[in-house]
């Protein structure tokens, strides 16, 4: 970073106090970090050490820019092209999934619950940026780790992550409420672990313009209850899971009791809580004694 004049640095300070002013008018949930984010972006600095700096030439202008599209309401992801996600930096923009930090916690119990395994077998549906794929893949270097998508433009997005980050997932795109066992022959009912965080907002339900204008449609909506990508991840996860294996589905904080619900006969079938308290995601076991592929009781 250069050295910087305090008028300049006092413009950069006036300038992130009106824009926080602008970005909570516009209805911006967290505008002071936004305005922070945008201005370290631009100065190519941590949000850390904007106490100590000051505007260089041309990026005030390039901020204020940034900072109507911001007001406008396009995500924050978009504008600066990435996102932080566990120990990743993920490349997103229109056409893919934003990852939310809530999903860390459905990434930290799959991790806890396989990480004894010599060489888990992985298999992340709807992986959309392929956040959770790539995580556990870079995190469980033992795994083998495949990911499914079925929209070509957010696979797009999945493909460019996996060259970024030079994890070795494997990319298949298939829609996961046709017959996903079928499509790993070789594999199914061997797989350690099934985890996805699957569209899960009902066609009753109000988003956020951040959600609703610019995450792809395909990412959202699940059917009347929000439920009908849960219940086919249920499914697939039947076929793919060996006895005893684990699935971990993330769902809305309006779930807490349905998403559980669509796990009938499964073993420990459980629902947890993200960082903040709010219900997330729900935890089942194939049990060991299964018929036709189907958990006793089904």
């Amino acid at each position: 970073m250069t050295e910087t004049g305090p008028h300049l640095q006092a413009a950069l300070r006036a300038d992130l106090a009106s824009a926080t002013t602008r970005l909570t008018a516009a209805g911006v949930e967290s505008p002071r970090a936004d305005a922070e984010l945008l201005a370290a972006y631009v100065l190519g600095i941590p949000r850390s050490r904007l106490v100590l700096a000051g505007w260089s030439e041309g990026a005030r202008d390039q901020f204020l820019e940034l900072l109507t599209r911001r007001e406008r309401r396009e995500p924050l992801q978009h504008i600066v092209g990435s996102t932080g996600f566990r120990h990743l930096e993920l490349l997103v923009g229109p056409g893919v999934f934003v990852p939310r930090p809530e999903t860390e916690s459905v990434v930290e119990w799959a991790m806890s619950a396989i990480r004894d395994l010599e060489r888990p077998l992985i298999v992340d549906l709807c992986t959309g940026s392929g956040a959770i794929a790539l995580s556990l893949a870079y995190e469980l270097p033992r795994a083998t780790v495949h990911a499914v998508e079925r929209d070509s433009a957010a696979l797009a997005w999945t493909r460019r992550n996996v060259e970024a980050t030079g994890t070795g997932v494997t990319l298949h795109q298939m829609d996961i409420t046709g017959d996903v066992p079928a499509a790993f022959p070789d594999l199914a009912g061997r797989f350690d672990l099934v985890i996805s965080n699957p569209p899960y907002v009902a066609e009753h339900e109000s988003v956020e313009p951040e959600v609703g204008d610019h995450d792809p449609a395909v990412a959202l909506w699940a059917g009347a209850d929000g439920l009908d990508l849960v219940r086919a991840v249920e499914r697939a996860a039947r076929g793919l899971l060996r006895p005893g294996g684990v699935v971990v589905v993330e769902h809305s904080d309006r779930q807490g009791e349905t998403a559980p619900a669509v796990f009938q006969g499964w073993d420990e079938v459980a629902d947890h809580r993200d960082l903040v308290g709010r219900d997330r995601f729900v935890t089942a076991r194939l049990p060991l004694s299964t018929q036709q592929g189907r958990p006793t009781g089904q």
